[in-house]
């Protein structure tokens, strides 16, 4: 499972490794499933961190807007 404290690029990284261990072959029966489970855990926790910061993004976006808007009145 993904960790509260874990980067997104860390997640990222994580994501790319289990990938590339699938491609491989090199995780047996037991480990394929665990590691999936892990990636997807990483995969949600990466979508989070994704909608939150365009959320933050927006925000921003349109607080510079009414700044703007103020200032040309």
């Amino acid at each position: 499972m993904a960790k509260k404290n874990i980067t997104y690029t860390e997640a990222v990284n994580q994501i790319e490794e289990i990938l590339r261990k699938i491609e491989n072959n090199e995780l047996d029966m037991d480990e394929l499933t665990k590691q999936v489970r892990n990636a997807s855990e990483l995969i949600k926790y990466c979508k989070s961190r994704l909608f939150e910061t365009e959320q933050e993004i927006e925000k921003i976006l349109d607080d510079i807007k009414d700044e703007e808007e103020k200032n040309s009145k």
